[in-house]
């Protein structure tokens, strides 16, 4: 929303300047996003007059212009095709930054020719003018007059209004908030209803009073359409709005002035006497003002004329090029109706349009200003473009005034701190709008503008707001005692440990949405009904996820389309399962998307070992149990790939992990590319660690050297190899320290069905060296624990 000073100025009668009014808006609520100064962009460009214009000597397009500037006679070389001896314009001075070009000017050669400046264009200096050539102005004009007064620049402060206060979308709303902060006086100029002279000939039917409850008009005949008067046509080009013509540029002024959104039909290309409001039907395309062809569905409100038959306007959203009024427009009918707001909201998603008037409908235009938003534009068009007007014509109620609620002033007290005086609430409250009733029980009714205040908490805000915000007590929170264990208990600490753990991997923390689509949820397990939201925010996000797979998956893709396919992501959050007692779940989850030819560890080795690495990693840092963990192959859910995943349980009701590689399927239908690996921890699947004595013990530090023993065994191709290593640990948990694989060998000299597995056994003497009985009896303790386990040691 954009408004210049002196449109301010009309509604509120005060001496602040520019920064001054952005101040006092922020310190009310309105976020105030820049305040340009167009007066300090034109100050070096004046007026100054062509005295001759010769044709360059080396170019036939360009001519050499003597002129007269605030700086004396320059000789300025310019390819405008109306430059010309006598003519009034803009000069720009040699340092001058030219806007519009983004460029200072520099003196240098045009084709030979030394050119002391430049004559400039509309779009040169960012002003509305659709010419191809420079500027021309009143000969009237005396030469050195300063650009920013030939053109009337003033401030423009442009803020971002908030979906709760649609009244801020009119320069009286602002007005009227900048009054109560004591910044000025409101003076908002009243609207003195105009007595029409003739019965109003077109009457309204509303079909559909849930999309428009209430519609207002009037006709004025003989009317003079044509450019605006400059006031107006600079107001609008201040804010950035192209003047068209009269008629349309009395209703974008009402529009920004009020709040109030109106449209104008030209009455002689009405096809009969009857205006009818009703839903759209889907096979009868409207040709709207902005050139686009659109279908109205049955739930988008549409102005139809000839008894219902011919749509000429989507209501509340856009007229039609059918009713459109020019400069031969003579006789005219005026709308001014109340659209709901959700569904033009609704109409504007689903046609993909975004007016003027669908983004203040859409966020709620005050019901009260219908009969007096046709008042004010029959005001103004009488004066702009004279003509006679009719009586006014409505159809339908509007919507019903805010119910006043009960008011406990001290409640600003209790709520907010503030110590303000009963008066000074009610004087703030009135200086809204508001109607209160003092008494022993306070009654206050919003005005029919601000819908959104609904109970005493809104007054709070509200009378907090105006007082300032800066005059809150300061008071500090009461000290709470840290709690003996810390602030974090087990789960939080390992939450934090295991975001710690994976960026120190590589891995980069990835926070996405709880929900997902529910063709999506059913490739992971999820997608049941009761899942289902009821009001989603997206249309592809309306199932909460059983995974938070499917979200990493995507954001991977989404990297990969542009330019990045490696991705290492990681996600710490909720996943909701039906099957569930509680329904929730936190996971770790876990997603590796990599080329392992140009990545991972070198050509040749697969990236799920060194993946694999990073899982127990993890497992290790968070405390879990990785020394009981069993890895299971051939039991995963379906979106792993079969021969690539496994999970690690401690025992078959508590799977902590699921790992492995995607299957392509599920990838495919998320429109990823693969491979990917990834890992799931169910958090609630680990189990606590066991509380531990604040006091550490001495330290446990061998002084004998260790020795290690190769190993080389024959196992079935079938059994898992961490299945060996823990078997030989075990054999003597006293001496033996670490059981590492280097080496799986298939091939010649290997039985078919078998693979040879070499492992290193390191070996820590604690109480004495070993002899070489007692490593042999070692030796025959580990040969006996991977026998029993179906290894057998090779020759």
């Amino acid at each position: 929303m954009k408004f210049t000073l002196s449109w301010l100025k009309e509604h509120l009668d005060t001496t602040a300047e520019v920064d001054q009014v952005a101040e006092a808006m922020t310190m009310a609520g309105l976020e105030v996003e820049d305040v340009h100064d167009p007066i300090a962009a034109l100050a070096p460009f004046t007026v100054a007059r062509i005295i001759s214009a010769e044709r360059h000597p080396n170019a036939d397009r360009l001519q050499v212009c003597q002129v007269e500037t605030v700086d004396g006679v320059k000789e300025i070389v310019c390819g405008a095709p109306n430059a010309r001896a006598g003519l009034t314009t803009i000069y720009a001075p040699i340092g001058a930054y030219v806007p519009g070009l983004g460029v200072t000017l520099v003196e240098k050669p045009v084709r030979g020719v030394i050119s002391n400046g430049m004559l400039c264009s509309g779009a040169e200096l960012e002003l509305a003018d659709d010419s191809d050539g420079i500027l021309e102005l009143s000969d009237d004009l005396q030469v050195g007059t300063p650009a920013a007064g030939v053109f009337g620049a003033e401030p423009v402060i442009d803020f971002e209004v908030t979906p709760n206060r649609p009244d801020w979308l009119g320069v009286a709303g602002i007005a009227r908030d900048l009054a109560a902060t004591g910044l000025g006086r409101l003076t908002t100029p009243a609207i003195n209803p105009t007595t029409g002279s003739f019965a109003c000939p077109v009457t309204v039917r509303i079909e559909t009073p849930d999309l428009c409850p209430v519609f207002a008009g009037r006709v004025i005949r003989g009317v003079r359409n044509g450019p605006s008067p400059e006031w107006l046509q600079q107001r609008l080009t201040a804010i950035g709005l192209r003047s068209i013509n009269r008629l349309v540029d009395i209703t974008n002024l009402i529009a920004y002035d009020r709040a109030r959104p109106l449209h104008v039909y030209d009455l002689a290309r009405l096809s009969g006497a009857e205006i009818v409001v009703r839903g759209g039907r889907g096979d009868e395309p409207l040709l709207a003002l902005d050139g686009k062809t659109y279908s109205p569905a049955a739930s988008d409100c549409v102005i139809s004329d000839d008894g219902g038959a011919r749509v000429i306007g989507l209501g509340g959203v856009m007229g039609g090029e059918s009713t459109g009024c020019s400069d031969d427009t003579t006789d005219v009918f005026v709308e001014s109706a109340w659209f709901d707001p959700i569904a033009t909201a609704q109409t504007g998603r689903a046609l993909n349009i975004s007016s003027d008037a669908q983004y203040r409908f859409a966020r709620g235009v005050d019901t009260a200003s219908v009969v007096p938003g046709v008042e004010l534009a029959t005001q103004l068009i009488l004066e702009l473009c004279g003509g006679e007007a009719s009586d006014v014509t409505v159809a339908g109620q509007a919507p019903t005034a805010p119910e006043p609620f009960a008011f406990d002033p001290a409640y600003v007290k209790r709520l907010s701190g503030l110590s303000l005086s009963d008066d000074r609430i009610f004087e703030i409250l009135i200086a809204l709008g508001f109607t209160v009733m003092r008494g022993s029980t306070w009654s206050a009714t919003p005005p029919s503008w601000r819908r959104d205040v609904e109970g005493p908490a809104d007054l709070v805000e509200e009378v907090a707001r105006i007082e300032g915000f800066a005059a809150l007590p300061h008071a500090p929170l009461p000290e709470v005692a840290r709690a003996p264990g810390g602030v974090l208990n087990p789960r939080q600490a390992r939450v934090r440990t295991a975001r710690r753990a994976l960026a120190a991997l590589g891995y980069a923390e990835a926070v996405t949405w709880s929900f997902t689509k529910q063709s999506t949820a059913a490739l992971f397990g999820g997608g049941d009904e009761r899942l289902v939201l009821e009001n989603p925010i997206a249309a592809d996000l309306d199932c909460m996820r059983p995974s938070a797979l499917p979200n990493l998956i995507q954001a991977a893709a989404r990297n990969a389309a542009r330019g990045h396919a490696d991705a290492a992501l990681f996600e710490v959050g909720p996943v909701y399962l039906d099957d569930q007692p509680t329904g929730q779940r936190t996971t770790i989850t876990g997603l590796l998307a990599s080329h392992p030819d140009r990545h991972w560890g070198g050509a040749g080795e697969d990236p799920l070992f060194e993946f694999k690495g990073d899982l127990f990693a993890l497992l290790e840092e968070i405390g879990a149990p990785v020394a009981s963990l069993q890895l299971v192959q051939g039991q995963n859910r379906d979106w792993w790939h079969p021969g690539r995943s496994a999970r690690l349980q401690l025992g078959p009701k508590n799977v902590m992990v699921e790992f492995g590689a995607l299957h392509p399927r599920v990838l495919k239908a998320l429109d990823a590319d693969g491979p990917m690996l990834a890992f799931e921890i169910v958090l609630d699947a680990v189990p606590e660690p066991r509380g531990k004595s604040k006091a550490r013990g001495a330290a446990d530090l061998p002084n004998l050297m260790p020795l290690s023993r190769d190993f080389a065994f024959l196992m079935d191709e079938a059994k898992a190899v961490g299945d060996l290593t823990r078997a030989v640990a075990g054999a003597d948990k006293a001496l033996i320290a670490e059981v590492r694989v280097f080496d799986v060998y298939r091939g010649q000299g290997v039985p078919e069905g078998q693979k040879s597995v070499a492992i290193e056994v390191d070996i820590q003497p604690r109480a004495a060296t070993l002899t070489d009985a007692e490593i042999e009896a070692l030796t025959t303790k580990v040969i006996a624990a991977a026998t029993k386990l179906g290894a057998t040691l090779r020759a």
